[in-house]
Parts: C-alpha cells; sequence; structure tokens
C-alpha cells in the first residue's frame, strides 16, 4: 500500500478506536442509572451505546481487511469491504431503532413509574455532551478520508445524543408535572433511527450496485486529459469504484489523423501517468479516435451532420466523426439524455435525418451514455 493508503488506514482505525472506548465507558454509566433509576430509556440508550461500539469494532475489521493487496481471486483489492462494513452497521443502527421501538411500545402498554436523581441526570447530561462532541469528531473524520463507515457511525452518535436529551426532557417533565412521557418520546425517537437506518442502508446498497460516475472527478480528469495540445476531444470516461479513493477507468481521445502510431504510443502513456499522479485514477483503455485533417470536403460535412445531430432537442454529444468519401462510409457516436422519453426513438429520428442529407452513405452511429449526467 502507499502511504496515503496506509494513513488513511491508521487514521480510521485510530478514530474508530476512540469511539469503542468512549462507547464502552458510557454504555457503562448508562446501565447502572438506568437501573438504579428503573428507567428503560436510559436502559435502552446503554444498550444502543454497546452496539455502537460493535460498529466501532465492525469499522476496524473491515478496514482492515479492505487494505489488503490485490491477489490472483480478487485483482482490484479488497476496498468494497469497506462497504460492506458501512452496511453491517446500517443494520445495527435499524436493528436497534426497532429493538427500541419495540421496548417503548411495551412501556406505553404497561408503565412504570421512573425514579429520577440529580447524580443520574447530571450524568446523563454529560453523556449527551460527549456523543455530541464524538458524533462531530468521527464523521468529521470519515468525511476527510472518505470512509462511509466512520460517517455512518458519526450520524448515529448524533441520534444517540438527541435520545438521551430526550431522557432529560422526560425526566425534567416527569419531576415538574409528574407525568411520565418517557416511553412516547423513547417511540419518537425509535422512529427516527429507524428512518436513518434505512437511509443509511439504502445509501450504501447504491454504492454497492454502482453508482455514476462522480462529476466532479469525472470533469477534472477530462480537463487533465484536454490539457494534452493534440487532444480535440475526450468523451466515453467510464469509471469503475473498487473502495473509497480507488478508481479505474477508461476514456476515448479524438487525435488529428496526421498522428503516427509511436506519437501516439507516446502520448497515451503520458496521459495516463498524468491521470494517475493528478487524480489517482488508473486508466486501463484510452481508446482513439482519428479526426480527418486533410480534406475540406470531409470538414465540412461534420459541420453539416453536427447541425443535424444537435438539431434534436435531448442529444448531449456527438463524437468520434469520420468520413471515407471512396467507401462512402461515415461514423459517429452520439450521447442522448436520459431525460428522453424514448431514447431509442430519439436515435432512429437523428439517423433517419443524417440519412437524409448523405444518400447513399452508410452509417455507422452508435449510441454512447454519458455517465455523469445528472
Amino acid at each position: 500500500m502507499d502511504k496515503v493508503t496506509v494513513l488513511r488506514e491508521k487514521t480510521i482505525v485510530k478514530t474508530s478506536i476512540i469511539g469503542m472506548i468512549a462507547n464502552v465507558f458510557l454504555s457503562g454509566f448508562k446501565a447502572v442509572i438506568g437501573l438504579m433509576t428503573n428507567s428503560i430509556a436510559i436502559v435502552l440508550d446503554a444498550v444502543n451505546n454497546i452496539s455502537d461500539a460493535g460498529s466501532s469494532l465492525i469499522t476496524i475489521i473491515g478496514t482492515k481487511l479492505a487494505g489488503r493487496e490485490p491477489d490472483k481471486k480478487h485483482p482490484f483489492g479488497y476496498g468494497r469491504i469497506e462497504y460492506l462494513s458501512a452496511m453491517i452497521i446500517s443494520v445495527i443502527v435499524l436493528y436497534a431503532g426497532i429493538t427500541s421501538f419495540v421496548e417503548s411500545g411495551k412501556q406505553i402498554i404497561h408503565p412504570e413509574t421512573p425514579d429520577y436523581n440529580a447524580v443520574s441526570l447530571i450524568i446523563v447530561a454529560v453523556a449527551v455532551v460527549v456523543k455530541i462532541l464524538l458524533g462531530i469528531y468521527v464523521k468529521g473524520v470519515g468525511v476527510k478520508v472518505n470512509s462511509d463507515s466512520l460517517i455512518n457511525s458519526g450520524e448515529d452518535a448524533k441520534l444517540d445524543a438527541i435520545i438521551s436529551a430526550s431522557t432529560l426532557v422526560a425526566a425534567g417533565i416527569f419531576l415538574i408535572f409528574h407525568i411520565s412521557l418517557e416511553a412516547w418520546l423513547g417511540a419518537i425517537i425509535s422512529a427516527v433511527i429507524i428512518k436513518s437506518g434505512i437511509e443509511m442502508l439504502r445509501d450504501t446498497i447504491s454504492k454497492i450496485l454502482g453508482e455514476r460516475n462522480d462529476r466532479e472527478l469525472a470533469k477534472a480528469i477530462r480537463d487533465t486529459v484536454m490539457s494534452f495540445p493534440d487532444v480535440q476531444g475526450a468523451y466515453d470516461l467510464v469509471l469503475n469504484n473498487y473502495g473509497p479513493d480507488t478508481w479505474n477507468g477508461s476514456i476515448h481521445i479524438e487525435v488529428p489523423d496526421t498522428y503516427s502510431a509511436d506519437n501516439l504510443d507516446q502520448l497515451i502513456r503520458e496521459i495516463t501517468m498524468k491521470v494517475i499522479s493528478a487524480h489517482h485514477v488508473i486508466l486501463t483503455a484510452i481508446g482513439v479516435y482519428s479526426v480527418n485533417t486533410k480534406d475540406d470536403e470531409v470538414i465540412q460535412a461534420k459541420r453539416r451532420a453536427e447541425e443535424i445531430v444537435f438539431s434534436h432537442e435531448f442529444v448531449r454529444q456527438m463524437h468520434g466523426f469520420y468520413l471515407l468519401k471512396e467507401q462512402k462510409s461515415m461514423r459517429f457516436d452520439i450521447v442522448i439524455s436520459f431525460d428522453a422519453k424514448d431514447r431509442r426513438a430519439v436515435y432512429n429520428e437523428v439517423v433517419a435525418d443524417v440519412k437524409k442529407s448523405f444518400p447513399g452513405y452508410e452509417l455507422q452511429v452508435a449510441m454512447d451514455t454519458d455517465f455523469t449526467e445528472e
């Protein structure tokens, strides 16, 4: 592993250990207080803290496994294990919410009178502050190192702070008005936790399934490729994610048809190295579109074809144009927006219109996808 990856792993493990230790201590204090005061809300909060400690342990294990070197069976590495650990944490959050909701329901049906005291409430108040600070810290580190597991753990810690704060509110209402509402508050907070767990799980599963290209990263890579003077266009960028900050992909470039094989080889090598250096993305393949530069008639034909293609509402791009006059052959690619009700119908209309303007020509038109389209 490179130094950046090693530093990232150490940061995640260190943060997770801090979270695990903090949650174990908080759980112990809350369990004692909950049993002393006969408060189901505080006892459930203590159990939730233990689950948070387990989440931190899962994050550590997941990060260590994800850092394994690529092998014959998994040549792209084990980075996606981090998504699996984030999914497990989401399930734990969801389970904790459902369990809390069930227990709160039992308390609503068969209420028990709590017995609060000043010391217990002070400790719970301190726990609220600790959880808020822990949540901010863990999520902040998670965002910095791009770790979904830490981000989910940080969000969970903030929800725990809300739970603990609700017990203080319930205690205050009971002490002032002698009305016990902690079971009802527990049910409401449990519903919030369940919602959060579902959202975390949905987002993580979406990443495992494979999401569209990161829009900012894709733009930055295209800009880097286009910075080479002889590259006249950069298209069809496809990025594959194999874990946080682990990407490889492919792209097509347009270069003049005067380029020799050795010059083209050198250009591709330079582009590959610059993209790795600037964006930590490995371009495993760089395809080439040859651009006509020697024949004014061909250049004019390209302009006419572009006018026809872009006259259609949902066409976003046209590239890879090449025309052979003797063979009466024309080829190009078009990108049609997903906003179109029927992309295939738009494609057919474009091809038909171009054929009308270039009778007798054999058309090779490919329908491409813009993987960064919003």
